[in-house]
């Protein structure tokens, strides 16, 4: 998989886990726990956009997205536990993006 490629579906990713963290502040009734997953990957993928602007090392990339995803699973089995008590956007988001990040974890290894 070419780098600009990666950096393509990663943009993807990440305009999906900010929509997600979107939804989960619009929503006072999301769980905490689920809230805190979902304010890390936004966090991380935000520290992310300066690494993959630059990166060229492929191993760094699959690193990054390897931490996105493992947080991306938290996030999916929090939302999964909080049935009922989450939107249906931020249910979408999560899970779109926890499949994405899957997806390029499996191209990538």
């Amino acid at each position: 998989m070419q780098i600009n490629e990666i950096r393509q579906r990663v943009t993807k990713v990440e305009q999906t886990i900010h929509r997600a963290a979107q939804a989960c502040q619009q929503d006072s009734s999301v769980p905490q726990q689920l809230k805190q997953y979902v304010q890390q990957l936004d966090e991380q993928s935000s520290q992310g956009q300066q690494l993959m602007q630059g990166a060229q090392d492929e191993s760094r990339i699959r690193q990054y997205i390897d931490n996105l995803e493992a947080l991306g699973d938290r996030a999916k089995q929090a939302c999964e536990q909080s049935a009922g008590k989450v939107n249906q956007e931020l249910k979408n988001a999560v899970l779109q993006a926890h499949d994405e990040l899957s997806n390029l974890k499996r191209q990538l290894h």
